[in-house]
């Protein structure tokens, strides 16, 4: 019975630490855009990997482009960090943004393809 409760506990601590990395979906009209991060977002340095569909297609050619701001607010100045990202394939492409503080930041996705419009998916990063 104790080994039974030990591999339960095991098991329970193994998969509360596989949910810690960062994972969110995004839409607008017929793009979609997962985020994900292998690790939690922090402040500092944040590594981002987004993968982007369009009705339903991998968007395999496109330019990506990331800012991640913060509005000023009483007392506090407005930040913002922006990044390219890279094609890394399979329609993901990976980019490094600084969050200079916790709290919501607005992130803003503009993808451009190689044909067709450019689009923008905007969502949150909380942390």
């Amino acid at each position: 019975m104790k080994t039974l409760a030990k591999i339960f506990f095991t098991l329970l601590l193994g998969a509360t630490l596989v949910q810690a990395a960062f994972s969110k979906d995004a839409k607008f009209r017929t793009t979609t855009v997962h985020i994900t991060a292998d690790k939690p977002l922090t402040t500092g340095s944040n590594t981002i990997i987004v993968t982007i569909k369009k009705n339903g297609k991998l968007i395999t050619d496109a330019k990506v482009a990331l800012k991640a701001f913060m509005p000023a607010m009483p007392g506090m100045p407005a930040m913002s960090s922006k990044a390219n990202a890279t094609n890394i394939g399979s329609g993901k492409y990976k980019a490094t943004v600084n969050l200079a503080m916790s709290g919501t930041w607005q992130l803003h996705i503009f993808i451009t393809p190689k044909k067709g419009k450019r689009s923008r998916v905007k969502t949150t990063l909380n942390f």
